[in-house]
């Protein structure tokens, strides 16, 4: 029998919880070496990948990845016409277990890679785990958040609310005062 999928978030945000700023951009104050290294590490190990249109993760195993590319631009599900490991879905035209299917993905990791409205669909699909690294000495005004509840309510404040706790607090890079928690759902690994 085959094991579930197992949903698993990845960000990194500013002290004011943006992962963007107000262009839409990732500034290269929220680009941690270390963070990169693990963001990497842990997509060479998922089955598929899962971000919006303007958000990927620019790496050299990008292309090679099964992913979904959430859009409101087809009616359900489509073929990606520039890449084709990739699927274009639209959440309200199916349902993210069709989506997965129809990558040919029915269990394994899947990594939730942003941007807002993505991770907070997930919030409500249900993440077993969320790493959410933090660079506490940049704030970013009016930038895009990591939930769309955000910055009325904190990540962390979200993600207790939907059932996660938080794991030990893992400093990244001391200078930049950057640290990573991974959130989990009890009695997921």
């Amino acid at each position: 029998m085959a094991k579930p999928l197992r949903i698993v978030g990845y960000a990194i945000a500013s002290k004011d919880g943006m992962i963007a700023d107000r262009s839409g951009q990732m500034p290269d104050t929220l680009k941690i070496d270390a963070d990169q290294r693990q963001f990497e590490a842990a997509l060479d190990n998922v089955e598929a990948v899962v971000n919006g249109r303007h958000s990927d993760e620019n790496q050299a195993n990008s292309p090679r990845r099964r992913r979904l590319v959430l859009t409101r631009r087809v009616a359900s599900l489509a073929p990606d016409p520039q890449n084709p490991n990739a699927r274009l879905w639209n959440p309200a035209g199916a349902s993210f277990a069709e989506a997965c299917r129809a990558l040919g993905v029915e269990a394994g990791t899947v990594a939730i890679i942003g941007g807002t409205e993505v991770f907070g669909l997930f919030l409500e699909i249900g993440y077993d785990a969320f790493s959410l690294s933090r660079v506490n000495r940049v704030q970013l005004p009016g930038g895009r958040p990591v939930f769309p509840q955000v910055p009325a309510r904190t990540p962390e404040e979200l993600l207790t609310s939907h059932g996660l706790k938080p794991g030990p607090v893992q400093v990244l890079d001391a200078r930049a005062d950057a640290t990573l928690t991974t959130w989990t759902r009890e009695g997921t690994p």
